[in-house]
């Protein structure tokens, strides 16, 4: 992309000199949509935790496993808050393999995400994107667009996948957790994964420390940490684990062992 003192994104005005999440997000993908000032930030977190980019990889493995079976249990309207810039194996491409009617609605804050992601939409009439901070609940349900497609009287699986570790106040985090979960019917499901703060100290503190200089704020959380996140949704098999455990693909690449224990993972069903 180009580097300027600003970039616009549609109709987006970007700062291309402070890097975002979503965006090192698409550099550990090797994505294109990112500029310089992302791919130092990423650089800088890679030395911190090397093996970041598997993290990120088994993030996005894991979430095409989820979405798949949350919509073989028939759910098929999907809210991903927090979606980042679309990559191979979208929420809205894997949810239609199993139904093709299903409906999606993408939420981020970073406008590069938002108008990456609209462009990739623009002939979709099953699924939209809105430019707004996941931790407003009330602003992201009243939207038009997730009115338009998501029927809030029928069941909604709702993707905070990879960004809840950027919400540093716990309280707040949790608020919004519950906001949502209130907000859907019974039968409605929660993907969810979390950076864990339960490995090497040195290590989780290096990586705190990069992310925090550089890029955003960043809070791992331990086990029972995330377990706490979690009240109110019943956990479907096999609960609370790590990526590369969630009902794992042997021929998938992406499941690497040492890198899926760096984060926390669970499905959650709405009793």
């Amino acid at each position: 992309m180009t580097i300027g003192t600003q970039h616009r994104a549609g109709s987006l005005c970007v700062d291309p000199e402070q890097p975002s999440v979503a965006r090192v997000y698409d550099v550990l993908l090797g994505g294109p949509h990112n500029f310089a000032a992302d791919r130092t930030a990423a650089a800088t977190v890679l030395q911190a935790m090397p093996q970041l980019a598997q993290v990120m990889r088994a993030n996005r493995s894991f979430m095409r496993r989820a979405v798949t079976a949350v919509a073989t249990h028939g759910v098929q309207q999907f809210l991903d808050l927090g979606s980042g810039i679309p990559t191979e194996g979208n929420v809205h491409d894997v949810a239609r393999r199993v139904h093709p009617d299903s409906r999606t609605v993408y939420v981020d804050l970073d406008p590069v995400a938002v108008a990456h992601t609209r462009t990739l939409l623009a002939d979709d009439a099953s699924s939209g994107v809105l430019r707004a901070d996941l931790t407003d609940p009330d602003m992201v349900l009243a939207d038009p667009t997730v009115r338009r497609l998501i029927d809030l009287d029928q069941p909604v699986c709702l993707l905070i996948v990879g960004v809840a570790q950027h919400v540093a106040d716990t309280g707040h985090l949790q608020q919004t957790l519950n906001a949502y979960r209130d907000a859907v019917p019974v039968g409605s499901h929660l993907i969810m994964t979390h950076l864990s703060g339960d490995g090497d100290p040195r290590a989780v503190e290096r990586a705190r420390q990069a992310y925090n200089k550089t890029i955003a704020p960043l809070v791992p959380r331990n086990r029972g940490e995330f377990a706490q996140l979690l009240r109110g949704w019943d956990l479907i098999d096999p609960g609370l684990t790590c990526t590369g455990q969630w009902r794992p693909d042997a021929n998938d690449p992406a499941v690497n062992e040492m890198a899926s224990r760096c984060l926390l993972t669970a499905v959650g069903r709405k009793p």
